[in-house]
């Protein structure tokens, strides 16, 4: 399929400003002691799929790595809300989706339904792949903070049960989980004063 001037150009002004995503910026510091960027997260999210695909016979890949492409695009125009700070009584969810609407608006119909659906599929978290996409999300997001430069009062406790009907739903993530909490652990005891198992 060839696309016409107006697909085109669709598609470069979608890609212009998915470019933000590049400089919104999460609460995990990166090894060299800079803000780690949603972007940056997103791409080590679909590295960890793509390392750990043999584990995960059964599931689609493809699908579950658009899915991860796509998972946080709507904080592109408003942003990232660390978990750590956010409010029941204002779901973040919500205000991404509006802004992921936004986004894709320049995008033919198919390709915006085709985002919009996988969005919503990672949201509900009711497919394997999305149970998966989900898992991995919370997975790369700890690792990201036992590793990176974080200021002294970085909040690790928090860390200790981040994700974890998440990560214990899928065996795989459960497994790796073992490794990292050890790590989050350890450095609890040493910045926050973490005295528990």
């Amino acid at each position: 399929m060839t696309l016409d001037l107006e697909q085109a150009t669709g598609i470069l002004h979608f890609l212009r400003e998915a470019e933000r995503l590049k400089n919104v910026y999460r609460s995990a510091w990166l090894s060299g002691g800079h803000p780690e960027s949603t972007a940056a997260h997103t791409w080590r999210l679909c590295l960890m799929v793509v390392v750990l695909a043999p584990q995960l016979s059964g599931l689609d890949i493809s699908r579950l790595l658009k899915m991860c492409l796509i998972h946080d695009l709507g904080e592109a125009i408003h942003g990232d809300i660390p978990a750590i700070y956010q409010d029941a009584s204002a779901p973040k969810a919500a205000q991404e989706r509006q802004d992921l609407l936004t986004l894709v608006q320049p995008l033919p119909p198919a390709l915006q339904a085709e985002i919009i659906a996988l969005w919503d599929e990672y949201e509900a978290a009711a497919t394997p792949e999305a149970q998966a996409a989900k898992a991995l999300d919370k997975l790369e997001t700890l690792l990201q903070h036992n590793q990176g430069a974080n200021p002294p009062d970085f909040d690790y406790v928090f860390n200790i049960d981040y994700g974890r009907r998440f990560t214990d739903a899928l065996p795989l993530a459960a497994a790796l989980r073992t490794l990292i909490d050890a790590d989050t652990r350890r450095h609890a005891r040493e910045t926050n004063g973490y005295t528990g198992d």
